[in-house]
């Protein structure tokens, strides 16, 4: 059961843990945005600080990767970002595969079960897609690096959405008898993603990567990897200690990959 109720700044910091409220430097909440990834790569040229926050119930211009938009109804879904600094780029590795093990611990909170991660950020269930992770990186002349990591995820989305192209569910189809309400979500996600992208750079993707695999929901399936207008087939033989994943061609030889779009069957 979903509780639509508009998203409030005030009511998600309430619920929000002594830890995670004093990583959160701002909290901007918005009725209409283009784009909640691009409000905060904005601000982080103004020199945002890490903990910068930004969530809307709705986008204009959702972003989704290799340049798609992300369709985001009025009051529907989660849309939102946050921003972190890095001492490098180097110190991102993995942390999208990182944020999806998190994802998946809040789902599994409320009892949903059934949720897997489809390398690199995406997550489904029963093959059809339920949210996604996007992550920007800007670089600096002095070797750090900026992180905007968004998140979509479907919790009340509309069937039969002619502008998305690719099987879709979301949280009241799943998990039809559970009460979600989106800021009470919201305040959950925080709780689990701001801590965990604050000691990233300690923990690395070691500290998650048993987990990740196993909500791997493409290891063994036949599958086909586009590389821009490069397409590779082969079985998927999971991720290794990297995060790079595993394919393995017909003729035997398997190969490493660090990012690309997948396409399966069930």
């Amino acid at each position: 059961m979903i509780a639509h109720i508009l998203l409030d700044a005030k009511h998600i910091q309430s619920q929000l843990t002594p830890n995670c409220l004093a990583l959160i430097a701002v909290l901007a909440v918005f009725e209409s945005i283009d784009s909640t990834n691009r409000y905060l790569m904005s601000q982080a040229q103004e020199n945002a600080p890490s903990g910068s926050v930004c969530f809307t119930d709705s986008q204009t211009a959702g972003k989704g990767r290799q340049g798609r938009q992300w369709v985001s109804p009025q009051g529907a879904n989660i849309y939102g970002s946050f921003l972190w600094h890095f001492s490098s780029v180097a110190q991102l590795n993995g942390l999208s595969l990182a944020i999806g093990v998190g994802v998946v611990r809040v789902l599994k909170k409320y009892g949903i079960g059934n949720i897997g991660l489809k390398w690199p950020n995406d997550i489904y269930s029963d093959g059809r897609k339920l949210g996604g992770i996007l992550i920007e990186v800007t670089s600096h002349a002095d070797g750090k690096a900026s992180a905007v990591i968004g998140l979509g995820l479907n919790v009340d989305l509309p069937q039969n959405i002619d502008s998305i192209t690719q099987a879709y569910t979301d949280l009241k189809t799943i998990a039809p008898h559970i009460t979600l309400e989106r800021n009470r979500l919201i305040a959950d996600l925080l709780n689990e993603l701001i801590p965990l992208t604050a000691s990233f750079e300690t923990q690395s993707l070691s500290a998650y990567i048993d987990e990740w695999r196993g909500y791997d929901c493409l290891k063994g399936k036949v599958a086909t990897l586009y590389l821009g207008k490069q397409a590779i087939e082969g079985t998927v033989q999971g991720i290794d200690d990297n995060g790079l994943l595993k394919l393995q061609q017909a003729d035997g030889v398997e190969n490493m990959f660090a990012s690309g779009e997948v396409s399966f069957s069930q």
